[in-house]
């Protein structure tokens, strides 16, 4: 195993660290006063050259003096950064309640910007002819592919390209709908980045969910290439590596929020933000093109259960240096207003543990494995009302152990139980946090519902908390293993009943507020279904980047960015390659619709044994049936078809046809016309030839 949790080296630390926040937001009051200060000497020249030309004689050559003044007026960098940094140090004891003054200048400066950014722009295309033309930018371009997480959700990875060098963004999962029988997980196709693992310098890790880390080892045993993330993202991903077997031959790099890596000529810097798993990333990653940033997935949160709140300030810092392009999650995009705090559902909880107490009732809450915030909360309410808690679920104990190793999780003496010891407490001193709010079929909350656990029995003294929100597609299995509870006699809280689920995506004003902050040259809205998109980027336009400058990608979508344009240059192979059992990609469309038609409609199995020199039967034939009908219910049905069968074979015998595939074709012909006409279905038919 080579996990590198010592500080990355002189190439790896960024400009800003945690411990100099303070003195970044300092930055950003000084550069709120920036705007008063004096003119550029290129804007003071334009100037004087326009009074120059409207006077004649000695107001001429006072226009001239008047330049050479200007040109002696010290360099001021565009937006004031560096005078701004070079004062950052002297404003590093601002005070909380500064802070939120600043932001709130801060968002109106921006908010502003970008529409006085279009309207400067259309002055410009106006201007007279006879001004020098723009010179066109030197910059090579970078180009960014999806090979996944667009118009779907979930199976998140992209490649960034700039000259000879490239990195990708996570390397996530999806799940399988209800048409994929049998199927265990969705992963991208890897096609286009094992073309040019040569030229990969890295995979740069957002955050721990499985629809951003999921896929790693598929990637991992084809193409070695080096991971960057946090503590917690790193440890989830050590523990799937090693239940691949590869861990020892993986390179892992821990980094912490405000430090940079150097993959190439590019490098990335990692940004707090705010979501349901702890220890998230945005990422701002800079090539000689420019500046792009991708949020991940985010909320702005300012009061968050574990950790600091998203950095506002430094995606401030980054709207004023410039930024080429913005990335941003789009899942919440149809919702109005903010998304709620995190602490909330600590609240709810606590109002819930307490009826549960005074009605003697156990608790079991079922919630996501990775949301190690809302499993915090749950530990401290039970704490609070003296009760144990146990965990359920292969996924949940896997992460509740490594959060608590690295840290993540503060679990008071004595509180975690296993679960084999829950019967040998009251019910009312008990808590059991599990998997299964998706309603899946293995999940602990689905087994306990269906009477499938081996440990654990739910009735009427129980009260069953489902922390989350069904996926859309989901809602029909949640559903059945909610009856099923309620069947059991148990009060059962969902959905909105109480607060007790906040989503961890930015709805449309925290969408807004970044895209104000960032104000990106051009933007790509990401991570999210078309419809999801689409909304996105209405409120982009919204806040005054034009139409022209965002883009729509699709999957496999290769784009171009450079300072003057955005473009798609190229379509490269994406889309899904999918896993049953320990088989990758060995199951298709083909096989897909086969599943779908033994479910539909069953399978017939015809059996018969002919004699290989002369062609006529020597056994059968047999008649098996799985799904389509009981045979001992259905005898006649039967008999005709053996029947069928017979003439089939006499008829081959007397044309002289020996082709025994031939034959295989007009019985499956035959019969399948026959059972439709008398039973209007059409089960998948097999006929089984053997010569003897």
């Amino acid at each position: 195993m080579a996990v590198n949790y010592n500080k990355p080296n002189a190439n790896q630390t960024g400009k800003n660290k945690d411990a100099d926040n303070i003195g970044r937001y300092s930055m950003i009051e000084v550069r709120a006063g920036a705007a008063k200060a004096p003119a550029s000497p290129k804007r003071g020249a334009a100037q004087e050259e326009a009074k120059a030309k409207k006077s004649a004689g000695a107001e001429k050559t006072r226009g001239q003096s008047s330049q050479n003044r200007t040109r002696k007026q010290p360099s001021q960098p565009k937006g004031g950064v560096k005078p701004a940094e070079q004062n950052a140090p002297k404003q590093k004891n601002v005070q909380n309640a500064g802070k939120k003054s600043i932001f709130k200048s801060v968002l109106m400066q921006n908010a502003g910007s970008v529409k006085s950014q279009t309207a400067a722009a259309a002055a410009s295309a106006a201007a007279p002819k006879g001004r020098s033309p723009q010179k066109k930018s030197n910059k090579p371009p970078i180009k960014i592919t999806f090979i996944g997480g667009l118009n779907e959700i979930g199976k998140n990875i992209t490649m960034y390209e700039c000259g000879e060098d490239a990195l990708l963004v996570d390397c996530g999962l999806a799940f399988p709908d209800d048409s994929m029988l049998g199927i265990d997980l969705v992963i991208p196709d890897f096609s286009y980045v094992e073309k040019n693992a040569h030229k990969i310098r890295g995979i740069v890790l957002t955050h721990g969910h499985e629809d951003h880390i999921g896929s790693l080892p598929y990637l991992l045993k084809k193409c070695n290439i080096p991971l960057y993330g946090t503590a917690l993202t790193l440890g989830l991903v050590e523990g799937k590596l090693r239940e691949h077997g590869i861990l020892g031959q993986c390179k892992l790099t821990v980094v912490k929020p405000g430090q940079t890596v150097t993959l190439g000529c590019m490098s990335v810097e990692f940004i707090r933000v705010n979501h349901s798993i702890p220890d998230a990333v945005a990422l701002a990653i800079t090539s000689p093109a420019g500046v792009v940033v991708q949020t991940g997935d985010f909320k702005i949160d300012s009061t968050p259960v574990y950790g600091e709140i998203i950095d506002l300030g430094r995606f401030a810092e980054l709207g004023k240096k410039g930024v080429l392009c913005l990335l941003s999650d789009s899942t919440n995009a149809e919702r109005a207003g903010y998304t709620q705090s995190e602490s909330k559902v600590g609240e709810s909880f606590n109002t819930i543990f307490k009826s549960a107490s005074a009605s003697d009732k156990r608790i079991i809450i079922a919630t996501f494995a990775s949301n190690l915030q809302r499993i915090q909360q749950i530990i401290d309410c039970a704490s609070n009302f003296g009760r144990k808690v146990a965990v359920s679920g292969r996924s949940m104990i896997n992460a509740v152990n490594i959060a608590q190793e690295l840290g993540y999780l503060e679990i008071p003496p004595s509180v975690l139980i296993d679960l084999s010891m829950i019967n040998k407490y009251p019910k009312e001193q008990v808590v059991l946090v599990t998997t299964g709010t998706q309603g899946e079929p293995m999940s602990a909350l689905t087994r306990m519902a269906f009477s499938d656990h081996r440990q654990v029995e739910v009735g009427k003294n129980d009260l069953i908390i489902i922390s989350a929100t069904p996926i859309p597609g989901n809602e029909k299995t949640v559903g059945n293993v909610i009856n099923e509870l309620i069947r059991h006699g148990c009060e059962v809280v969902y959905e909105k009943m109480y607060d007790v689920h906040v989503s961890g995506h930015a709805c449309q004003e925290e969408l807004k507020i970044i895209l104000a902050l960032t104000n990106p040259k051009h933007f790509i809205p990401v991570h999210g279904e078309q419809k999801h998109l689409k909304k996105h980027a209405a409120l982009a336009s919204m806040i005054g980047i034009p139409d022209e400058r965002i883009m729509i990608a699709d999957l496999g979508d290769s784009v171009e960015i450079s300072e003057n344009s955005i473009k798609r240059v190229d379509k490269v192979t994406a889309g899904r390659v999918l896993v049953d059992g320990l088989g990758v990609g060995d199951v298709g469309s083909v096989v897909l619709r086969d599943r779908k038609h033994l479910g539909e409609d069953g399978l017939l199995v015809v059996v018969l044994s002919l004699d290989a020199e002369n062609g006529y039967i020597v056994s059968g034939p047999d008649i098996v049936s799985r799904g389509f009908v009981y045979v001992r219910d259905s005898e006649p049905l039967m008999e005709k078809a053996k029947s069928i069968v017979l003439g089939v074979i006499d008829e081959c015998n007397n044309r002289g046809i020996k082709d025994r595939n031939a034959a295989k074709v007009r019985i499956r012909e035959e019969l399948s016309r026959f059972i439709y006409e008398g039973t209007r279905r059409s089960p998948m038919i097999l006929p089984i030839i053997m010569d003897v």
